[in-house]
């Protein structure tokens, strides 16, 4: 059983949490029941994979939280590492070596030595969903790791959302109005002090599709990288 334990930090201005917060599910989380039998499913048709909650990846005092949707099936729920194994990954952590919140070569495997400077990752919701697609109660089910994960952070300062879905979560983790700060690749949301880069996300069908390309994904790092100095 993960151990819940009294995070002493302070959470950065902005974020309202309580005091006594899991930052990560049990590797059996009951709490979505359709999420825990698709993870069943894959324990049993692939014993060998991590096929549990993914955990946060990266340094708990780094200024930069990366937010993903959720772990994908031959990716992070195979690895056990957030954006390992999987195109996403690919064009995710090339950006952040460039760009010097990692270091070492990523070679999509959690033993690849990589490490991240400055930065952590994690995911809007942390076990494998159907489809890629998990549901609205899923999201805010699993909110609570997303909120204790920014708790366990005490100098963050930006956070940058892939997706949609991650965006509209950390709005609430966040306690910013939607209307106020809507979803847009390149937009940027003031907390009071956390600040929010939204981006679309570095999925495979995005950058096929040109939704996404590589310029328009390190432009965001890029501004992160000056703003955060």
């Amino acid at each position: 059983m993960t151990k819940i334990s009294t995070i002493k930090n302070e959470p950065a201005r902005g974020v309202t949490l309580p005091a006594l917060l899991r930052t990560e599910p049990d590797r059996n989380c009951p709490l979505c029941p359709r999420l825990k039998s698709f993870r069943e499913e894959a324990r049993a048709r692939e014993p060998k994979w991590f096929n549990s909650p993914v955990p946060s990846f990266g340094d708990p005092d780094g200024r930069l939280l990366i937010v993903g949707l959720a772990p994908g099936l031959q990716g992070a729920n195979r690895t056990g590492r957030p954006f390992t194994g999987d195109y996403a990954g690919d064009l995710l952590y090339a950006t952040l070596l460039e760009y010097g919140f990692a270091k070492g070569v990523y070679q999509a495997r959690p033993d690849d030595g990589l490490t991240l400077i400055d930065c952590r990752i994690s995911n809007a919701v942390r076990c494998v969903p159907p489809q890629n697609k998990p549901l609205p109660l899923e999201i805010n089910t699993c909110r609570q790791f997303l909120s204790a994960t920014l708790l366990a952070m005490p100098k963050l300062r930006a956070v940058v959302a892939l997706g949609r879905v991650a965006h509209e979560s950390m709005l609430k983790v966040l306690e910013l109005r939607a209307a106020a700060a809507p979803f847009a690749h390149g937009a940027i949301h003031q907390g009071r002090s956390v600040r929010l880069y939204d981006s679309y996300h570095c999925s495979r069908y995005n950058t096929n599709t040109r939704v996404l390309t590589p310029d328009m994904f390190r432009s965001v790092f890029a501004k992160v990288k000056a703003d955060l100095g």
